[in-house]
């Protein structure tokens, strides 16, 4: 007879929501870098408001005026986005920005005057991690923070594992807190093409640096981290797919492309 399966320590659920669009105004701007703002929206819209999963994104879009009607507001240039917190009873979400290439979301996020108004659709679904894993890895580059920060909020004090954060040097690293056993490392980017140093470091890794148990990874960067991130978790690490979210954020020279859902 053979031994029972183990049951996994955590899975990842996903669910379907209601589409909803918002309208909310630009209320407040904090400079985390040179090249990486938070910005909080609020309006009445944001009642009701959730986002249960740590990578959902919701689409963020950008009218020259304030729009009449939802069509309008969808007819506007628009980005994707992960939420990074909110409450729907104060009516405030917060939102990051990573100021790389340029482009309407970046010109926005650093220059609109407060009051200014955007709206908000979505999340349309969520993938959701329950139970608790007995090991993580995150890693991407600074689009993938704020989805990085919701996985580090999810860890309990005995958490272990490591966390890999893409930046261009020293001035512009982003701080991430996790549990004393979560090693954080920073990882410059200097000259290099964004995704390439981060694939380096992936590709360092061996089975040797897996943590035991049942591991969670999330790597998300330029669409280039998909394969070395995939050699890692599935050939070197083992790890099942549906342990693990690998996805392209953003491609080079396309500024319309989104992440897969």
């Amino acid at each position: 007879m053979s031994a029972p399966t183990a049951t996994p320590s955590f899975r990842i659920d996903r669910r379907a929501l209601d589409l909803h669009f918002r309208s909310v105004r630009l209320v407040a701007r904090q400079w985390l870098t040179p090249g990486y703002v938070r910005v909080r929206l609020e309006g009445v819209d944001l009642r009701g408001f959730d986002s249960p999963g740590c990578d959902d994104h919701i689409r963020v879009f950008f009218p020259e005026v304030p729009p009449d009607s939802i069509d309008e507001m969808r007819a506007a240039p628009s980005r994707e986005y992960t939420p990074l917190a909110w409450d729907p009873d104060d009516c405030w979400l917060d939102l990051e920005f990573a100021l790389h290439g340029g482009g309407v979301a970046a010109a926005w996020a650093a220059n609109a005057e407060l009051g200014s108004t955007v709206g908000i659709g979505g999340p349309r679904g969520s993938a959701v991690l329950t139970g608790r894993p007995d090991g993580w890895l995150l890693a991407g580059d600074e689009t993938a923070v704020p989805a990085i920060r919701r996985f580090v909020h999810l860890m309990d004090a005995d958490a272990v594992g490591r966390v890999l954060v893409e930046v261009d040097d020293r001035d512009h690293e982003l701080p991430i807190a996790p549990p004393p056993g979560v090693v954080v490392e920073q990882v410059h980017r200097g000259a290099a093409s964004a995704g390439t140093p981060l694939a380096a470091r992936l590709e360092t890794l061996v089975a040797a640096d897996r943590p035991a148990g049942a591991v969670f990874a999330f790597v998300a960067a330029e669409q280039s981290i998909v394969r070395p991130a995939r050699r890692l978790l599935l050939d070197r690490w083992g790890l099942e797919p549906d342990q693990m979210t690998v996805k392209g954020y953003w491609k080079r020279g396309e500024p319309e492309y989104h992440a897969p859902h």
